[in-house]
């Protein structure tokens, strides 16, 4: 497995910068070229970027329940907000995924599948299927389950950074390489923390859940295309944000 980019004289205050330009797109100045050599280090701020993502649908949600609309218009313009906030990259990493991993035969032909830009039928209907659940779970669930559902997801995203090879030696991924052990447990620490300092408990199921969630999807990676990509990254992000929301639904 590669190892994580040298980060030679670039500080670790780079690191929530290089991950809000990693995972949204939101509107940053342009940063040095040296702060994207601790792109695999930068992991540990994953969760944070979905704590500001879920401060942000906070605001909105607050604007919403202020003008009298209804929790399920509510959720509409949240999860509209989401897909903006984020370029669709998450939506577009299950699409390709579901494209791949079940259109195609031989771990070559799924990835190419997975590379091509357009959509087919297994893409198409895993964003239906999951952006219906993730409206309905957005309508349903209390804001501090939202912020929670937006937190750990991202954190999920580290382990399988670090326990999977890459699949391709091209993509966002294989770009920012693998993630040290320390990065990827701050980034664990920080989404329980949010799940049970928010949720209790409950946050604690949210957590074992998600982590089966993303360990079953690991599995399937590595038994189809030997490894993760950044598809692969994607649709766990949203597969375990959907588990964490239903999980959390009073």
């Amino acid at each position: 497995m590669e190892t994580h980019k040298t980060d030679k004289g670039a500080s670790w205050l780079w690191d929530f910068p290089v991950a809000v330009v990693l995972l949204t797109r939101l509107p940053l100045p342009a940063l040095p070229k040296q702060a994207f050599a601790r792109s695999a280090r930068a992991v540990w701020a994953y969760p944070v970027v979905g704590l500001v993502l879920g401060l942000t649908v906070s605001i909105l949600s607050w604007v919403c329940a202020g003008m009298g609309l209804s929790t399920a218009v509510t959720a509409g313009l949240v999860l509209g907000a989401l897909i903006l906030l984020t370029g669709a990259m998450h939506e577009d990493g299950l699409a390709d995924t579901a494209d791949g991993l079940w259109g195609g035969q031989g771990a070559a032909r799924r990835l190419e599948i997975m590379k091509d830009s357009r959509i087919g039928a297994y893409g198409v209907l895993a964003l239906i299927v999951a952006m219906g659940l993730r409206w309905l779970g957005l309508a349903d669930a209390p804001l501090p389950a939202i912020i929670t559902a937006l937190v750990v997801s991202r954190a999920m995203m580290g382990p399988l950074m670090l326990a999977l090879p890459h699949a391709r030696n091209t993509g966002l991924s294989h770009s920012v390489g693998a993630p040290p052990a320390s990065s990827v447990l701050l980034a664990i620490l920080i989404g329980a923390t949010v799940a049970i300092v928010l949720n209790g408990s409950a946050g604690v199921l949210a957590l074992v859940i998600a982590a089966l969630v993303a360990t079953i999807i690991g599995l399937i990676a590595k038994t189809k295309i030997g490894g993760q990509t950044g598809d692969i990254l994607g649709a766990t992000q949203l597969c375990t944000e959907i588990t964490i929301l239903i999980v959390l639904i009073p």
